[in-house]
Parts: structure tokens; C-alpha cells; sequence
């Protein structure tokens, strides 16, 4: 007669299951904690104001910002949690420091600053952001256009200086891509660019600068061309660089060997998506490359976490825009005729996709 017992006890004496940690679930779903602290922080100044001096006291912080008593040491000691500030001493002996990445790209005064993007975060994208649930319903954008009837572009476009602000903070976060892209694309086959949508002509002066062989062309808006031949003339690149201004749906693209499109082609629908690309391709010459630089959604849609949160904000933004992956990219340009594409991971979650003519 066998004994079922062994088995029972064994089973009985196996180690336990690990306890499921729920940590993970709760700094997504409070993320905005964080977010908000950073925001508020970059918006106030305050990486700037003790870049200026090395450091400073929270008091000195406070005086310098005008902010109240009660939440200066909270949001000041929470940088220093979240690593963005460095500190030594506790609340009024304390003295805060920035650290080597906040110091680099949240001083104001420094040609690599990023946080013009997250003061625009700050003042528009936060808000827009709770409405997510209701764009998940809608489909539509949560933005201006939802409260006074104008879209996004119009809305920034129509105020010089939230204009400057806006190009100003893509000029930041997308600085380090569009180095990358002029160190690793191959120009060496190519003499003309025309960057599409180039607001201060970051990606041109940049790829003028890295390949001189380069002539190139920044193209956007009439609004916009004030700002990039300001820009140009700053970064000693008059000559290398020019400015066209235009409409891009409404004009022809300039002809060149290498067209660009630098955070552009996500703005827009699959309809305008498809005709800006054949414009691409009408405007290059045999052997000619079409170049979009966005956040690549992987093919399989499960890595890029950003790529897809930025789709996400294109739903905010535009309601019917969205971000793709290289495999969407492919498709697309074959149908419009090129021959071939390949994808370039340039830093972060950003890459360049490039169709060949």
C-alpha cells in the first residue's frame, strides 16, 4: 500500500512564493509627483541660480525666487532624493549643489540646456495630460483647440515670445540626436540638404558643421525665419546655412540631395504623413535620402516605452497624429517609391529612419 504522505509534505516544506512588491504599480501611478517637483523647479530657475553661484542656501534659494516659508526645504530635499540637487547639512545649514547633469542641461545660461521643452511641459502639457482618459474616449486633441478652438501651432505661433520658447525647447532635447545624426549618416555621396520644419536650423548648422562639405538649408514657416537666422548668425554658420521660409503642405520642398525631416513627420495623420513623404521623394534626385528623426517605436511595440508615451501625446496634441515604427516607415516610402530604408539609433530612445531614392 504506498504512502501519498511524502508527497503532501513535501509540497509543505517548499519555499514560499516571494511576496509580490506593489512599488513598481505606485511610482508610475504617483509619477506625477515627481514630474511636478522637477517642473516646477526648472520652471522657477532653480538649476540656473545655483549654477551661477556653485551653491546656495535653502534661504538664499528662497530670497532669489520669492518663494514662501513652508515649502522650500520639502521640494528643495525631494531634488536631493530624486538626484537632481546634491546637498550638505540638514534644512537652514544646509547647502545645495547642483549635480553634473542638472548643472550641464538645466542652467539656462548653457547652449546645452533641455529644459525649454519641460517648461513648456510645465505650462501646457501637464494640464493637457489629465485629459487623457477623455481622449482615449474621443479621439480628439485636449489641448488649446479644446478650449479655444485654435490648434497647438496656432495657439504657439501666435505669441513671439511662446514661439521662441517653443522652438527654443526643440533646440534643447534635441540637440544630442541631431549630433548624432550628422556624425553617423554618411554624407560623403551628398553635397545639399534641406531640413524640413527646421525651426532655429539646429539640425543644418549641426550637420554643416560636422560634414563642411555640407551646403544646407533650413526651411519652416515665415515666423520662424527671424529666429533661425538669429540662430545661424550666432553659431558663425552664415554661408553653410540659409533659410527659405514656406508652408510645407502649401509649397513645393526645395530641391536637394538630402531631405530632413528632424521630430516633424509625427505631427501629422497617415493622409499627410503619406503626402509629405511623396513630396520627399519628388524633390530628391536618384540616389537621394528622405530622413525622419523621432522616438522609433520598436516593430514589436513592447521596448520603446517613450516612443509610445510620445504617441500618446500626439493623441493630446493633434488628436489623429501619431509616432510609428521603422516597419510603418518602410511601408510607407515603398509605396511612394524609394527603394530601400534603414534605421540608425541615434541616443536614447531616438532614431533616424533614411528612404533611398
Amino acid at each position: 500500500m504506498s504512502d501519498n504522505r511524502t508527497g503532501s509534505i513535501e509540497k509543505a516544506i517548499e519555499s514560499p512564493q516571494p511576496a509580490l512588491d506593489p512599488s513598481g504599480i505606485m511610482q508610475v501611478g504617483m509619477g506625477f509627483w515627481a514630474s511636478k517637483t522637477l517642473l516646477t523647479a526648472v520652471k522657477a530657475g532653480v538649476f540656473t541660480i545655483i549654477s551661477e553661484s556653485k551653491s546656495l542656501s535653502g534661504k538664499e534659494i528662497q530670497a532669489k525666487l520669492g518663494w514662501h516659508d513652508r515649502g522650500v526645504y520639502d521640494l528643495l530635499d525631494t531634488l536631493v532624493a530624486l538626484k537632481f540637487l546634491t546637498k550638505e547639512g540638514l534644512k537652514e545649514t544646509a547647502v545645495y549643489s547642483n549635480t553634473p547633469e542638472t548643472d550641464f542641461f538645466l542652467d539656462k545660461n548653457k547652449q546645452a540646456y533641455i529644459g525649454g521643452i519641460l517648461e513648456m511641459a510645465n505650462d501646457r502639457l501637464y494640464k493637457f495630460w489629465a485629459d487623457l482618459d477623455e481622449a482615449m474616449v474621443t479621439g480628439k486633441a485636449q489641448n488649446e483647440i479644446k478650449h479655444t478652438g485654435k490648434s497647438m501651432f496656432e495657439s504657439v505661433y501666435a505669441e513671439p515670445e511662446r514661439l521662441k520658447l517653443f522652438v527654443n525647447g526643440m533646440t534643447g532635447i534635441s540637440r544630442g540626436n541631431f549630433t548624432s545624426f550628422a556624425q553617423k549618416f554618411d554624407f560623403s555621396k551628398y553635397k545639399t540638404m534641406c531640413d524640413m520644419g527646421g525651426a532655429v536650423g539646429l539640425l543644418s548648422c549641426l550637420v554643416a558643421e560636422h560634414n563642411p562639405h555640407m551646403q544646407c538649408t533650413s526651411f519652416d514657416l515665415p515666423k520662424v525665419e527671424p529666429i533661425a537666422q538669429e540662430f545661424i548668425k550666432e553659431n558663425n554658420m552664415e554661408g553653410k546655412v540659409e533659410t527659405m521660409a514656406g508652408d510645407f503642405f502649401n509649397n513645393e520642398f526645395p530641391k536637394a540631395d538630402v531631405i530632413t525631416m528632424g521630430m516633424i513627420l509625427h505631427d501629422w495623420n497617415l493622409e499627410d504623413k503619406k503626402k509629405l513623404i511623396k513630396k520627399a521623394y519628388n524633390a530628391l534626385p536618384e540616389g537621394g535620402a528622405f530622413v525622419a528623426i523621432e522616438n522609433i517605436i520598436d516593430d514589436e511595440r513592447q521596448e520603446n516605452a517613450f516612443g509610445l508615451m510620445m504617441s500618446l501625446n500626439m493623441l493630446i496634441e493633434f488628436g489623429d497624429a501619431f509616432d510609428f515604427t521603422g516597419a510603418d516607415f518602410d511601408s510607407w516610402i515603398k509605396e511612394a517609391g524609394f527603394k530601400s530604408s534603414e534605421k540608425i539609433h541615434l541616443a536614447g530612445p531616438c532614431s533616424a529612419v533614411i528612404a533611398y531614392k
